[in-house]
C-alpha cells in the first residue's frame, strides 16, 4: 500500500526490514544502543556486530534521539538507531514521535533518499500498534513534504496485524 504526497511516497510493506534495499533502515533502539532481541537483534544478526559496536561508541543519548551508523553487511548503507526507550525498556507517545522525527532528521543530514521503519516501540517497549501507526505516519507525512532529499518512507512490518494496522492508517490519511 502506498500513497503519494507532493511527488514523494509513504508506503507500508510486509517483510523483513533487514532485507530492505534502500539507503537506510531504522533500528528500534534503547538509548545505550545495545542490540538484544527484536528488530535490533535481527539487524545485528544480519548486518554484523560491527553495527552494535559502532552504535555503542556513539551512545548513550536521551530517549527520543537518534544516531547513525554504517549498515555493515546489510543492503542499506546506514542504520539509524532511534532511541525509542531508555534502559527501563518503556516508551510512550512522546518518545515514539520524537524518535520518528529524529530518525527522519538524521536521514536528511545524510542525504538519504529512502528509509525504512519498523513499528517503533511496539515490541519490547509494549506500545500499542494502532497508536504507533498513527503517530509515525503523521510524523513521516509532515516531514517528507518539506524534505530536501527524502523521497520514500517505507514502513516494513513483520506480521499481518502490523501491516494491516499501518495500511489502515495510510488509507485514512490519504482520504
Amino acid at each position: 500500500m502506498k500513497i503519494e504526497l507532493g511527488g514523494k511516497t509513504l508506503e507500508a510493506i510486509k517483510g523483513d526490514i533487514t532485507e530492505f534495499n534502500g539507503d537506510a533502515i531504522v533500528n528500534a533502539a534503547n538509548n545505550h544502543f545495545w542490540m538484544g532481541g527484536g528488530v535490533a537483534g535481527a539487524i545485528k544478526r544480519k548486518g554484523g556486530s560491527i553495527i552494535e559496536h559502532e552504535a555503542m561508541k556513539l551512545g548513550p543519548c536521551r530517549p527520543g534521539e537518534s544516531i547513525v551508523t554504517g549498515g555493515g553487511e546489510l543492503h542499506a548503507k546506514f542504520v539509524i538507531h532511534a532511541a525509542v526507550m531508555g534502559q527501563d525498556l518503556r516508551t510512550d507517545s512522546s518518545l515514539v514521535a520524537a524518535a520518528t522525527r529524529s530518525s527522519l532528521s538524521a536521514a536528511e543530514t545524510k542525504r538519504v533518499k529512502s528509509i525504512a521503519f519498523p513499528a517503533l516501540g511496539t515490541g519490547v517497549g509494549g506500545f500499542p500498534l494502532t497508536d504507533a501507526a498513527r503517530i509515525m505516519i503523521a510524523e513521516a507525512a509532515d516531514f517528507i513534504r518539506t524534505s530536501g532529499s527524502l523521497e520514500r518512507v517505507t514502513f516494513v512490518l513483520y506480521d499481518d496485524l502490523a501491516y494491516s494496522t499501518f495500511t489502515t492508517e495510510l488509507i485514512r490519511i490519504k482520504n
